[in-house]
């Protein structure tokens, strides 16, 4: 058993669809300033992002996904816990690359892949462990506890963890090699072979010493290539090859193996050829001990690090929402209802990034609302004074969608919702993007894209859109957009100051049919302050102005007034 197709984000087996979003609704809905936020690590910041921006509305993964993000959400030891293991299995990672390098000699394809067995071991057992002792509620986190369970039952980890540690032992116990050097009538050396492995370092740091003993004393030359406890070494693939100063020579004098000198310079060749004849004493020495993990052949660490996105995910995610609620703020795990609803009722709404900047200190007054979805409203006409939330409350029921969809706790008391398909949107343009085709043709370009791809389960979400100078021609295109929306059947908010397209609402329920109703909402104005607050209403019109005008004295009256008054 293994945890290659086992998933934290999906259960097993599953057929959902998946959409991404554009990089209009990637730019609009800020989705790297939120990943920014629950991360400052460029690898982690990558793998949320590309979780984050794959959208799907199938009911079963987002109630799955929603169970597990509260139980790393209710439980802070798993957070912890997987939080000390996203490092050993960071370090599998290391490991797996390295395995791919061809180049490693066999020892240290040996060593890694003890190393890897070994996290493994570790890993399962510490997320065995932690599972275990936690009160978990989700489906996903319960499988793979079970999975966790089996793999550690049926590979008899206790056993593997012995062995592991007996052949890593083995692979420590070289610690010196000896050698035999054939010397020229210069006493240079001219061939080198192994004579011994030994389990021991050399200690005795006098060898000049006594070779000059030998030198001096014929009697205590030994005579013959005689020696006690010789080992002859026999290469477990006969290579020859260039090394600089000199080459291997196989099949030499004794099976020794010699290095030859190059002539190229008087340097010492017997540095150059170590390495080679040291590595291919370990071929031989490794592919004994490897004999020894035939058994656990099947077992690999990689398939465990392919979790580990989906893991860094949910604790940032959790880490972020318990930040949030520090600050008083609301947070609720979204109801998902079925998709052909179409539907969604939010209570106390607000959007995530001002959430985001109140954690880092800034003193903000958040304002909630509360907004629904239904078969009497789908698309609304938000109209409203500059900088009075429109922006905000269509990104945040954008983003709200968003969370919900990945199981991530939302940023308000209560939410159920029809999952949608896919979230596109349609913001200002960059200047530097309407050059060739001017504001307006921009702008119709993107929308004309965006009905090309949408459904009737998407949303749309549309942001002073078609605001050109020509209020005629603006208007003109806005109209048939929405209308376009209502047939369509999608659930959209198109925040504009265009009040006569808010006004226009019944021409357009009427002609053209459809299951999206069109309905108008306004952001509010309350004793000449921005409220921040959304109602179904029709557009104030010059409401807005009459209540600015009075609260800074620059209505007719109030400035004669003051003009009065100085004479």
């Amino acid at each position: 058993m293994n945890l290659q197709n086992f998933s934290l984000l999906h259960p097993h087996d599953c057929n959902a669809k998946y959409s991404t979003l554009n990089k209009e609704a990637i730019n609009d809905l800020s989705i790297d300033y939120l990943c920014e936020a629950v991360t400052t690590d460029a690898y982690e910041f990558n793998s949320i992002k590309q979780l984050l921006i794959k959208v799907t509305d199938n009911e079963d993964v987002i109630r799955y996904r929603c169970d597990v993000f509260e139980d790393f959400l209710n439980f802070p030891r798993l957070r912890d816990d997987l939080t000390a293991l996203l490092l050993k299995l960071k370090d599998l990672r290391e490991i797996e690359r390295f395995q791919k390098d061809t180049e490693s000699s066999s020892i240290w394809q040996l060593v890694n892949r003890l190393r890897e067995l070994d996290g493994y071991v570790d890993c399962i057992t510490q997320i065995k462990d932690t599972l275990e002792a936690l009160p978990i509620n989700s489906e996903g986190l319960k499988m793979l506890r079970s999975n966790v369970q089996a793999i550690y039952a049926d590979s008899g980890f206790p056993v593997l963890k012995e062995d592991i540690n007996e052949t890593l032992e083995k692979a420590r116990t070289l610690k010196s090699i000896t050698l035999g050097v054939n010397l020229d009538n210069m006493l240079k050396p001219q061939a080198v072979g192994v004579i011994s492995l030994n389990d021991k370092h050399f200690t005795d740091s006098g060898l000049l010493k006594r070779f000059m003993n030998f030198v001096d004393k014929k009697d205590e030359l030994h005579h013959g290539t005689n020696v006690s406890g010789f080992t002859s070494f026999h290469t477990a693939n006969p290579l020859t090859g260039s090394l600089g100063f000199g080459k291997v020579v196989t099949g030499a004098q004794n099976d020794v193996n010699q290095i030859e000198n190059s002539g190229l310079t008087g340097a010492d060749p017997m540095s150059d050829a170590l390495k080679r004849v040291v590595t291919d004493i370990l071929k031989r020495t490794v592919n004994n001990i490897k004999s020894m993990l035939n058994k656990y052949t099947n077992i690999s660490g990689y398939s465990f690090t392919e979790l580990m996105p989906e893991i860094i995910f949910y604790i940032r995610f959790a880490q972020l929402c318990d930040k949030i609620k520090e600050k008083g703020l609301p947070l609720c795990k979204a109801t998902i209802t079925p998709t052909d609803n179409r539907t969604c009722n939010i209570k106390d709404i607000y959007n995530i990034k001002l959430g985001i900047k109140a954690t880092n200190g800034e003193d903000i007054d958040i304002v909630t609302n509360d907004f629904d979805f239904d078969d009497s409203k789908r698309i609304y006409i938000l109209t409203g004074p500059n900088r009075g939330g429109k922006t905000t409350i269509t990104q945040a029921v954008g983003l709200a969608f968003l969370l919900a969809q990945h199981g991530i706790y939302v940023p308000c008391s209560s939410m159920e919702l029809s999952p949608c398909d896919n979230i596109f949107t349609h913001f200002p343009a960059d200047e530097n993007d309407t050059v060739d085709l001017g504001r307006l043709g921009e702008e119709s370009k993107r929308l004309s894209e965006i009905f090309c791809c949408a459904t009737k389960r998407s949303m749309i979400l549309l942001n002073e859109s078609l605001a050109t100078t020509n209020v005629a021609e603006g208007l003109y295109i806005a109209k048939d957009v929405v209308k376009s929306m209502r047939y369509l059947g999608v659930r959209s908010i198109f925040n504009t100051h265009m009040h006569e397209l808010a006004r226009s609402i019944d021409e357009i329920n009427s002609s053209v049919t459809g299951d999206s109703v069109v309905e108008s909402m306004v952001t509010g104005v309350e004793n000449g302050q921005r409220s921040f607050k959304i109602f179904i209403a029709p557009p104030q019109g010059v409401s807005y102005a009459k209540d600015i005008a009075i609260k800074y004295g620059v209505t007719f009256d109030s400035i004669k007034k003051s003009i009065d008054s100085r004479e």
